[in-house]
């Protein structure tokens, strides 16, 4: 148990240095294996439709200061984050809602700006199909309530890309080569400091 906590020695240190055909070769299983993984069980695709939003905050809050501007955002962008998982919005989209949420989709970027409706599934046409009908979705419900007095007249909505969307894998292969490295190079690290050579 103490070798686990005691400092390197210079040995160590000089054993882990003499070893740099191990770290190199232990690297390049790490990324042969990583690449196996990755061909034999590929993450999702994954697409991505945007929808700009803009609150419009000269018009709706012309005279008051940062610090309210930065509640009114707040407030307005939890209001839309709550339409977008809503049972309504997520309805008009083809798969159960307990998968929707469970995992299958994903918003990023809730305030000003462009909001990313992003949505996974093991085939590219079905991401994509979920990511358009999930920022339409979105899009018409907010105006709907932006009619209806719920949210800021100001707030403006639209939906910039929701047709021919890019449809890449959700974890690129450079992510499983880096891991398969990494992983390798740290048992490299363990069998060179605690196993001994005869």
């Amino acid at each position: 148990m103490n070798i686990l906590f005691s400092p390197p020695s210079l040995d160590d240190l000089i054993r882990l240095l003499r070893a740099w055909r191990f770290w190199v070769l232990g690297a390049l299983t790490g990324i042969l294996i990583g690449a196996v993984v990755y061909y034999i069980a590929p993450p999702q695709y994954r697409a991505r439709a945007i929808v700009n939003v803009d609150f419009n905050l000269e018009q709706a809050l012309p005279a008051e200061t940062d610090r309210q501007h930065f509640y009114y955002l707040e407030r307005e962008a939890r209001k839309m984050v709550e339409i977008a998982w809503s049972d309504e919005v997520l309805a008009q989209l083809d798969a159960p809602i307990a998968d929707l949420r469970g995992g299958k989709l994903n918003l990023s970027q809730p305030a000003e700006a462009g909001w990313r409706f992003y949505a996974d599934d093991n085939d590219p046409q079905v991401a994509a199909s979920l990511a358009t009908a999930w920022a339409d979705a979105f899009a018409v419900k907010v105006q709907a309530e932006i009619e209806a007095g719920n949210i800021n007249e100001f707030t403006k909505l639209e939906v910039t890309r929701s047709a021919d969307l890019p449809k890449e894998r959700s974890v690129p292969l450079s992510i499983y080569l880096l891991m398969g490295a990494s992983g390798f190079l740290l048992i490299a690290v363990f069998v060179v400091l605690f196993i001994k050579p005869k």
